[in-house]
């Protein structure tokens, strides 16, 4: 089974999410309000597709997908959870950078993503290791 990215981004009615470039014989994108809605409409959108192949008699390839925030939509979902004071000290990009990059105003360099995305992970990791007595 094929492992395809799914790209989350700002839309105007809420998120999109699309697939990346791959030798499937069809798309699909997703819609909604929230990042939730825009998941579930893309895997009802996978589900049609294959009930469509198979009622033309068509060979359906499974796919299983991974989804990948760009960092405006990332900044803009979990900013209900996070300020960008608390991102920036968890990333260590400057709030105001932060800001930018949530409104449009500027894109983040391929190491600043990374950068960002590291210290995510390196919060979330240890988030998971806390226990309460």
């Amino acid at each position: 089974m094929k492992t395809v990215k799914v790209f989350i981004e700002i839309a105007d009615f809420g998120y999109s999410a699309y697939m990346d470039d791959n030798d499937l014989n069809y798309g699909l994108i997703g819609e909604g309000k929230t990042v939730e809605e825009t998941m579930s409409d893309f895997m009802v959108g996978y589900k049609e597709m294959k009930r469509f192949f198979e009622s033309r008699g068509k060979v359906f390839e499974e796919a299983q997908f991974e989804f990948y925030f760009d960092t405006a939509s990332f900044l803009e979902e979990y900013g209900k959870a996070f300020s960008l004071a608390g991102l920036e000290r968890i990333t260590g990009v400057n709030q105001t950078q932060l800001g930018h990059y949530l409104h449009g105003r500027r894109k983040p360099t391929r190491k600043t993503v990374e950068k960002i995305e590291k210290g995510v992970r390196e919060f979330a990791s240890n988030l998971t290791a806390v226990h309460f007595a």
